[in-house]
């Protein structure tokens, strides 16, 4: 959106004269990208007629905080009606006519099925929850009618999916990705950037003023790397695997995260496929396991009712026992030993081995041994199977071989 009567300072510049579909912009805080939104929306909405423009934040209460009040402010002039309550603007067109402005909060994310927008921001995007999953089958979907454009902006948060989607332009050409730190402000005083630098540690600091992806501080799963753990199509075909086996975590509101895992003769793990999804049924959580036909099952077993189910449809259900310190220690050793790999398919599992964290430490307190209940499902599921499967817990009673890891390691 271009317009002589704006003024953006030159980086904003280069984000509001491209031209392509999908802009994603990864900037340092107090950056700008607030400013470049807000007027980003009012050009679209008042250039053509019966234009739908979307703004989405992390909550409702973030989308009213960052960009109700400039919106209003900015567009003021335009403006023909306000709706508070629904954080929803009625923009006059220089054509006579009028469009649409709303605010979410990605909390309510479903409430935008079935809609058809011209033009979304998408703030904050490395804070969303879920998003794979809510931008396939909510987001992606309203945008078909108009042939509608995105604009996604957001400090990065460890290497999740807002670094994949920054790394789309590379196969899709819609795309256009830009960096931007904070110094690239130039009404941002140097000084204070300079003295924030000296009071962070270093990896918080170029994460959130010059947007480096870097890996998150305190994550649960340090020792997974991308280049070493992920495998792709062609090392697949090398997989002999001569064990199916599958980990489940069950939810409804929450996603139900399901993993399909090979084990071959060398004792290596390789997760080959996910299945990550919000409001299944129970009835449908057991076909699509019973038609895996996996040699065992590894359920969560906070939920007996469900697993009995699991059972009388002919699943191989194995007891799980639920010691989250020790599952952890036993999935942090498979990737240690280059024992445990993930397809690159499964992108909620890759995603939360890398935003999965420990409690934030606070002085004069121990070191917090609990994980956030935050970005846990696949990994959760994850940890059900290895952390039992793999010899690390002994079901009570059982007759279990405990697998040695100091024998002979393979990797790609």
């Amino acid at each position: 959106m271009e317009d002589p009567r704006i003024i953006f300072h030159p980086t904003q510049s280069l984000v509001a004269s491209s031209r392509n579909r999908f802009r994603v912009v990864c900037s340092g805080r107090r950056w700008g990208k607030t400013i470049l939104s807000v007027y980003e929306m009012l050009g679209k909405a008042i250039g053509a007629n019966d234009r739908n423009v979307c703004y989405i934040a992390p909550t409702y209460q973030q989308a009213r905080d960052l960009a109700w009040v400039p919106l209003k402010t900015i567009g003021a002039n335009a403006i023909q009606s306000v709706n508070e309550s629904r954080l929803e603007i009625k923009i006059r067109t220089v054509r006579g006519g009028s469009s649409r402005i709303i605010l979410r909060g990605w909390e309510s994310i479903e409430t935008l099925r079935g809609q058809a927008f011209h033009f979304i921001v998408i703030d904050e995007i490395a804070m969303m929850r879920n998003w794979l999953m809510n931008w396939q089958e909510v987001i992606r979907p309203t945008l078909t009618d108009y042939r509608g454009e995105v604009l996604f902006i957001s400090t990065p948060k460890g290497f999740n999916h807002f670094y994949d989607l920054f790394n789309a332009e590379a196969t899709d050409s819609d795309y256009r990705s830009f960096h931007f730190t904070s110094y690239d402000n130039p009404f941002m005083p140097k000084d204070e950037l300079d003295k924030a630098k000296s009071e962070m540690s270093d990896t918080r600091f170029h994460q959130e003023y010059m947007a480096d992806f870097r890996k998150m501080e305190g994550l649960v799963y340090p020792e997974f790397d991308r280049n070493v753990h992920v495998y792709g199509e062609m090392e697949e075909k090398r997989v002999n695997g001569i064990e199916t086996l599958v980990g489940i975590d069950f939810g409804y509101t929450n996603p139900c995260a399901i993993l399909t895992v090979l084990r071959d003769r060398d004792e290596r793990y390789f997760v080959i496929n996910e299945y990550y999804k919000t409001g299944l049924t129970n009835d449908e959580i057991v076909e699509y396991a019973r038609a895996i036909r996996a040699n065992n099952y590894y359920p969560d077993p906070a939920e007996p009712d469900r697993i009995e189910e699991m059972r009388r449809a002919g699943c191989n259900c194995r007891d799980v026992i639920k010691d989250v310190p020790k599952g952890i220690d036993a999935v942090r050793t498979m990737f240690k030993t280059n024992r445990l790999f993930i397809h690159q398919r499964c992108e909620n599992l890759i995603n939360e081995l890398e935003m999965y964290q420990y409690r934030e430490e606070k002085p004069d307190l121990n070191a917090p041994e609990e994980p956030v209940k935050d970005h846990d499902h696949a990994v959760d599921a994850l940890r059900y199977l290895i952390s039992m499967r793999a010899g690390f817990i002994s079901s009570p009673g059982a007759q279990r071989r405990q697998r040695s890891f100091s024998g002979r390691v393979t990797t790609y």
